[in-house]
């Protein structure tokens, strides 16, 4: 459990230095190009434009990285205390500060975001922005100094060390031996700790002294991922085999090494495989004087290629070490495939354990799953489903119900938790990162995954598909469907005012992040008498489990199927928050908190689909001033 945690806080690390650098990636090639270029020993020597090359490796970027990381923190102020600060560790050191703004820049902005909610409520109308201005001048001023006297020399003595400690590698010919600790950091989503923390820095102080540095590529060598995949392409079995060239398209193009996690995982040997190869592209390197003048990112040969120095050898040398790196890794690979005993192997279930282990959506995981070929004929059921059954899969239920009937299809279409699944189920559509777990539920049933609920283009395709198979008719199922429905509108409209009141609406609201938003939403349900107050925890844990982000910039964060037992009542919450709030890179700007409970919430839950399906009226909601006006919108469906 310790090491459980000691990896997670190593990877929010790794994330959070990755959060400061990667943004501003395209300022560091800027930087690497016109060093490259015209530094005395560069493409077109030029004294006059060479001048821009120190102003900005000294200055510009790691004030955009002290900018950056302090508006993780805190925003727009965060980030400017944190660029202020940032000045006081440039000043302070002789080198470029870049580990020094990754340490002050977030500092500051927390320093002003724990100044912010000491005084929220407390500043008399009117001095607002004296006060802001005023106390992130001071505080700002006040961390550069410390920044100037302590943190600069401090980090000044730590870069020394490590920049000794590379050149001591170097020196020693044992750089190669970085790969053991590089490549399983890589899967184990340990590597932006390592790259960004350490790697990038001292490789920046390298480029700007030599024009290029070997350390850019350490991580970056797409050669150990590329020599996986083409093995599994040629002594691969099943669905990983059949995935596998397109995910070597993905890595070695698109330079999104993840992408090849799940293959090492399916075969933990092949850890092997990759460790020697990672050691063969940095001997390669090594020996023939290769190297990046800025970050490679992504990670593709594309970006290896831009910022390669403009130089025949330094081309020969990368592309040798890329090559290398592939042969090598193949040969290892195919070892392992091929004395191995192996059967179907599951690419979709090392999928869901490496998104677990990354702890959160991959962008890729999708690609690596299979899918059943075709639409199954005289389909009569269609069900939604989600891990609680009470949210998301009952709003997409809702809409595409309504697609159904306007489409004058005899199908029936339902929701339910993935744990209830029926096994003569159809057609099961889900969010994408529950697919796996839904067909392993009902695997014979044709499955569809989503990004967006609320106006997916995979219920076009799909209703358009069903219409070509089969002429439905107006008929006596649609009917009763639709007489069903009218009875359950009428029971339950006289209980919608119980479950949406003007109370538990609340207009322009701004949240830190995701969790504070939906741990905000929980203790209004709590404190409204619908959930106990265990259930804010279930709505973090469903959260983190698959996004609540439905799409249109929607959220709808609910509780586990677990958390049933702990809802009192049926109710909703609104939260309007104007700026929206991040939900896994979504921006969220109205996030329902729902408890559901017997399917009583259902009937306004649809109204709230039909409503949020449409974008004019998310604007509408969103500028809203009053919360009768969110209510009458939401009523109009």
């Amino acid at each position: 459990m310790a090491q459980s945690n000691i990896k997670v806080a190593v990877q929010k690390l790794g994330n959070f230095l990755s959060s400061m650098v990667m943004p501003n990636i395209s300022a560091f090639i800027a930087w690497g190009l016109i060093t490259a270029l015209f530094i005395p020993d560069g493409l077109w020597p030029n004294e006059s434009l060479a001048k821009m090359v120190d102003p900005m490796v000294t200055y510009l970027l790691p004030i955009l990285i002290g900018y950056t990381g302090g508006k993780l923190v805190h925003d727009q102020r965060g980030g400017v205390v944190g660029a202020i600060a940032t000045m006081g560790v440039i000043v302070g050191a002789d080198i470029p500060m870049f580990l020094g703004a990754m340490v002050i820049g977030p500092l500051g902005g927390g320093v002003i975001k724990k100044f912010d909610q000491l005084i929220e409520g407390k500043v008399r109308a009117g001095f607002e922005m004296l006060v802001n201005n005023f106390s992130a001048g001071i505080l700002g001023g006040l961390i550069a100094i410390f920044a100037f006297l302590g943190v600069g020399p401090a980090v000044t003595v730590v870069t020394g060390w490590l920049v000794a400690g590379v050149d001591w590698l170097v020196g020693m010919g044992l750089l190669p031996l970085t790969s053991i600790l590089i490549e399983p950091a890589k899967v184990l989503f340990l590597n932006n700790a390592v790259n960004h923390g350490i790697l990038s820095p001292i490789g920046v102080e390298q480029a700007k002294e030599t024009g290029k540095s070997i350390l850019f590529l350490l991580e970056a060598n797409p050669g150990p991922g590329l020599g996986v995949l083409i093995a599994y392409m040629i002594f691969g079995k099943g669905t990983a085999k059949k995935s596998a060239p397109g995910a070597g398209i993905i890595h070695f193009l698109g330079g999104i090494h993840e992408i090849y996690f799940p293959y090492i995982l399916m075969r933990p040997m092949l850890f092997l495989a990759v460790i020697l190869s990672g050691m063969s592209g940095v001997f390669t390197l090594v020996l023939l004087n290769g190297g990046l003048f800025a970050p490679s990112s992504p990670g593709s040969i594309i970006a290896i290629s831009a910022v390669t120095p403009h130089h025949l050898s330094a081309y020969i040398a990368n592309y040798a070490a890329v090559l290398v790196a592939t042969v090598v890794s193949f040969a290892v690979s195919a070892f392992i495939l091929k004395t191995g005993k192996q059967g179907e192997e599951d690419i979709e279930a090392a999928s869901q354990k490496m998104q677990e282990m990354k702890g959160k959506k991959s962008s890729v995981a999708s690609a690596l799953t299979a899918k059943q070929e075709t639409v199954p004929h005289n389909v009569s059921k269609i069900i939604f489903a989600c891990d609680a059954g009470m949210g998301s899969s009952a709003m997409g239920a809702s809409l595409l119900r309504k697609k159904i009937k306007a489409a004058g299809l005899d199908i029936s279409v339902s929701n339910t938790a993935i744990s209830n699944l029926p096994p003569d189920a159809q057609i099961v559509i889900t969010q994408e990162e529950l697919t796996s777990r839904a067909r392993n539920k009902v695997p014979n049933a044709y499955h569809i995954s989503v990004d967006n609920f609320l106006s997916s283009p995979e219920y076009d395709k799909l209703i358009h598909t069903l219409k070509d198979a089969e002429k439905a008719e107006p008929n006596e199922t649609i009917d009763a469907i639709e007489e069903q429905e009218n009875v359950n509108q009428e029971s339950e409209t006289a209980q919608n005012n119980d479950l949406l009141r003007p109370e538990n609406i609340f207009l322009n609201m701004a949240f830190a992040n995701k969790e504070e938003a939906i741990r905000f939403a929980g203790k209004v349900l709590s404190d409204a008498g619908y959930v106990k107050e265990s259930y804010i925890d279930a709505m973090v844990e469903r959260d983190e489990m698959t996004s609540t982000y439905m799409g249109n910039d929607v959220a709808i964060p609910h509780g586990t199927e677990a958390a049933k037992k702990d809802v009192i009542a049926s109710g909703f919450t609104v939260l309007q928050v104007p700026n929206g709030v991040d939900f896994d890179g979504q921006k969220a700007r109205l996030i329902f908190g729902i408890a559901g409970k017997d399917g009583t919430h259902l009937e306004i839950l649809s109204g709230i689909a039909q409503t949020c399906s449409d974008m004019e009226n998310i604007e509408k909601m969103v500028n809203a001033t009053s919360a009768q006006e969110i209510i009458d919108i939401i009523g109009k469906e």
